[in-house]
């Protein structure tokens, strides 16, 4: 008897659960090893402000505005990034990008004045810029909609992951290290996490594909099915031009909406390991494994409100809680300041919300946008909101410096989150929600 082989479109939900389940297990764990690594390498300067801002007689300002001065490089780079990744592929370009960086972090640990300072900074985010709206743009050319908010918010598993592992890891080097070979602990804690970039990067070179049709780990029938929606879904968009996309005022409130998160997100981040400082915790190993709490709280919520959100098909009211609950640990912190427990437990509110928004909001432009227009328009905003990150620490900085503390900055950065909460509300339910 023969046999009548089945297209993917008859085959249904089956075919499709098993072509993304293979395509998640494959692609998504290297994803969120690197964005562990990444993550790592720009944050690290906050735990190596513990012993490198003495050592080198850094004034609060000066760190402030050296950690914050890697997105300027980021912001110049950000769109001519990922129009080269658009044309020579994810693979190469995402793995070019890994082990520049690692390279330019790990010459951190030379560092001696703060020009030098601000000037491997300055290259660092040169060497990053691309790296995050390159990574949706790659999800999006192998999720649907439909499927990718739990997909991305598995990704972004990496950034709460690199604060559980990161702080710890990096209270542990900075007390351990100090003074073998001659280093101080903090240029052992940029060698050493960089390593892992470089590790990473030639192993999505080997390990990823660009495209559906590359995948030999799919049969013909988990292609097809993937192919298929997501030509539906191309189908289903609005045909927006590079140009079009640019100028799209949908596009420019989610950039202005998101630079009000990277602001928090970046002033929280660098600065949490001074804030835990400042509520009574010495010992650099201690703060290492107190900053991992937060982040722990942060993973449970990525999984949770995403997995949410794409069940309801629902993203504003989700967006506008993260938001609101950021604002709302903020604010807490500052009034439990003097209470250690009282605080960590308020930063741990607050990181819920602020690291659970990237993951969440990243659905939003996506399904307004693809092909070129996917990865120049993600580019340009991702590189406009990521100027925040200049500004939160810096921010900080300054205000900690002239006031003495830093309950102002952080009670604006709360504020924000407010503004931002309404601002998601401007943004049509029928774009977003697909």
């Amino acid at each position: 008897m023969s046999t009548i082989a089945i297209p993917a479109a008859s085959a249904g939900l089956p075919v499709r659960d098993s072509a993304y389940r293979k395509a998640t297990a494959r692609i998504v764990p290297l994803l969120i090893l690197a964005f562990l690594a990444a993550y790592l390498d720009r944050v690290n300067v906050g735990f190596a402000k513990l012993q490198m801002a003495s050592d080198l007689q850094f004034s609060d300002a000066v760190y402030g505005a050296g950690a914050g001065i890697f997105f300027l490089g980021y912001f110049l780079f950000e769109l001519p990034s990922n129009l080269i990744l658009h044309r020579v592929g994810a693979r190469t370009w995402l793995a070019r990008i890994m082990v520049t960086w690692g390279l330019i972090s790990a010459a951190t640990m030379l560092v001696q004045t703060a020009w030098q300072f601000y000037a491997v900074r300055f290259a660092l985010g040169l060497a990053e810029a691309g790296f995050m709206p390159g990574v949706i743009y790659y999800l999006s050319a192998w999720f649907p909609a439909e499927r990718r908010g739990r997909v991305v918010g598995l990704f972004f598993i990496g950034l709460g992951v690199a604060g559980l592992i990161g702080g710890p890891l990096s209270g542990l080097i900075l007390g351990r290290m100090s003074g073998v070979l001659g280093y101080a602990g903090w240029q052992w804690l940029f060698l050493l996490e960089s390593l892992p970039s470089v590790v990473i990067g030639v192993a999505l070179l080997l390990l990823l594909e660009d495209r559906v049709d590359q995948a030999r780990w799919l049969d013909a029938d988990e292609k097809a099915a993937i192919a298929e929606d997501l030509a539906a879904e191309r189908a289903a968009k609005p045909a927006l031009t590079l140009k079009a996309a640019l100028t799209n005022r949908y596009l420019i409130l989610m950039t202005g909406i998101f630079f009000i998160c990277n602001l928090c997100l970046y002033g929280l981040n660098f600065w949490l390991p001074t804030l835990i400082t400042n509520m009574g915790v010495k010992d650099p190993a201690m703060v290492g494994l107190v900053s991992a709490l937060p982040s722990l709280c942060a993973i449970a919520s990525m999984v949770l409100v995403s997995r949410s959100s794409d069940r309801f098909r629902e993203r504003r009211w989700h967006l506008a809680g993260l938001y609101l609950t950021g604002a709302v640990g903020l604010g807490l912190s500052v009034l439990w300041q003097s209470q250690p427990v009282l605080g960590v437990l308020a930063l741990c509110i607050a990181t819920a919300g602020i690291l659970a928004i990237p993951p969440l909001f990243w659905n939003l432009p996506t399904a307004m946008l693809s092909g070129v227009a996917a990865a120049g328009g993600l580019a340009v905003l991702n590189s406009f909101a990521n100027l925040s990150g200049f500004f939160g620490p810096a921010i900080v900085g300054w205000t900690s410096q002239a006031t003495g503390k830093t309950e102002l900055s952080i009670l604006f950065l709360a504020a924000t989150l407010v503004l931002a909460a309404g601002l998601i509300f401007l943004i049509p339910a029928r774009l977003v929600n697909r």
